[in-house]
């Protein structure tokens, strides 16, 4: 998921080099978005992981 964030976030830039002002929004929205995903999922596996049992 962090690779989806990072490749909207790559199409985002490319797309503010050559002035497309509605692509670049849409593609930082969908990269922001998708970052705290994996944020909130990274997090939760964190959590779940360090779980041992007994």
């Amino acid at each position: 998921m962090l690779r989806w964030a990072i490749i909207f976030l790559i199409i985002a830039i490319v797309a503010a080099i050559f002035g497309f002002g509605g692509i670049v929004g849409a593609a930082a929205g969908i990269a922001k978005i998708l970052f705290f995903v994996f944020l909130v999922l990274f997090v939760i596996s964190l959590i779940t992981g360090r779980r041992t049992t007994p």
